[in-house]
């Protein structure tokens, strides 16, 4: 971004007067979105910790149609880790000296740039983009070495297939279905869907209160697919109105908060970070699925699959509480057992 587009994005950024302010961030994210933003940052933390899996065999992990549609446990289903450090994928990230990723800059504690900095260019931070720069480290053997790319959610998996990006950390639910688009890593973080609405609401979760209200999800969203089939097994009211879908989850906050839609469906970790940015919405109900996030990469990437997961294993042990502790014990409690993916974990082979 150069010249006057720059000058735009800064005018409007120093107009934020905090997080409540979510319709200008909305404003600000789709902006930079137009000028294909490529996000420079210096990010957080990373221990350097060395991968000791074994070497691996570098095989394709797609899933055949006929196997996803019975699979009941998708965050299984990813190959071992491997500490090799060859491999075509990888080999190719070494060349370019950089690993590109496509991230969220809109999400409150996963990936954002916090306009209250007191830096001239706000750094990108939060969850995700602490795992981004471990993974950066353990690769390159620089956590800095890394562009971003910030992707709305619609556009991660064509993000992937046409070779934007190396990988996408970006709150993306492991699926059954996306999973014949994409390969993922091993799980990092566990969550589930949540219903969000404003406190005085009459809506107390997932079920008959959401009957004839107006709900809003982002497209090509787990949240979506889910309220989908609800509505075809009567878990959800047939008048609920699901139509609405937007490019990116943000958006869904911002229609909520003008009134245009009833209730906002997505993965409680999210919903969780959205009503802290707003006093005036809540969650409502529990959880109602249980899913878990994970890194995904094109399906040709199989020694870098591998390679990530040796990273993630590495980072539960060392360097995932201290995320979690930084980012999310405000909006999900100091109890991060609910969250930590499943120990131990299983794979495809």
């Amino acid at each position: 971004m150069e010249g006057g587009a720059m000058n735009a994005v800064r005018r409007l950024r120093a107009g934020l007067k905090g997080w409540g302010g979510v319709g200008a961030m909305a404003v600000l994210c789709a902006l930079t979105l137009v000028f294909a933003l490529v996000l420079p940052v210096k990010g957080t933390r990373g221990d350097g910790a060395t991968g000791t899996g074994g070497q691996g065999v570098a095989r394709g992990t797609q899933v055949r149609a006929d196997e996803c549609d019975t699979m009941k446990d998708p965050e299984n289903q990813s190959p071992r880790p491997s500490s090799n450090e060859s491999g075509p994928a990888i080999e190719r990230i070494r060349n370019n000296d950089v690993l590109t990723v496509g991230v969220d800059q809109n999400s409150f504690r996963w990936g954002y740039r916090d306009p209250n900095s007191s830096k001239d260019e706000a750094e990108l931070e939060g969850f995700d983009i602490d795992i981004v720069h471990r993974i950066a480290e353990e690769i390159l053997g620089d956590r800095d070495k890394v562009r971003f790319r910030a992707i709305p959610t619609s556009q991660r998996i064509p993000a992937l297939q046409d070779g934007i990006v190396d990988m996408v950390v970006r709150t993306m639910t492991i699926s059954c279905d996306r999973m014949k688009d994409v390969a993922f890593s091993q799980p990092y973080f566990k969550t589930g869907q949540q219903v969000l609405a404003p406190k005085s609401s009459t809506i107390k979760g997932y079920g008959k209160t959401l009957a004839g209200k107006k709900i809003c999800t982002a497209a090509t969203s787990t949240a979506w697919s889910t309220l989908e089939a609800g509505k075809k097994s009567g878990k959800l009211p047939a008048s609920a109105d699901i139509s609405l879908t937007v490019p990116n989850q943000l958006d869904c906050l911002v229609r909520l908060q003008l009134g245009e839609v009833d209730a906002v469906v997505t993965d409680g970790a999210l919903a969780a970070s959205q009503a802290a940015q707003d006093p005036t919405v809540d969650l409502k109900g529990a959880p109602f699925t249980t899913e878990y996030y994970g890194v995904a990469m094109n399906l040709k990437d199989a020694d870098l699959v591998r390679r990530v997961n040796q990273v993630l294993v590495d980072y539960l042990k060392d360097g995932w509480q201290d995320s979690y502790d930084t980012w999310l014990s405000g909006t999900l409690g100091d109890d991060s057992a609910q969250s930590r993916p499943p120990s131990p974990q299983q794979y495809r082979d």
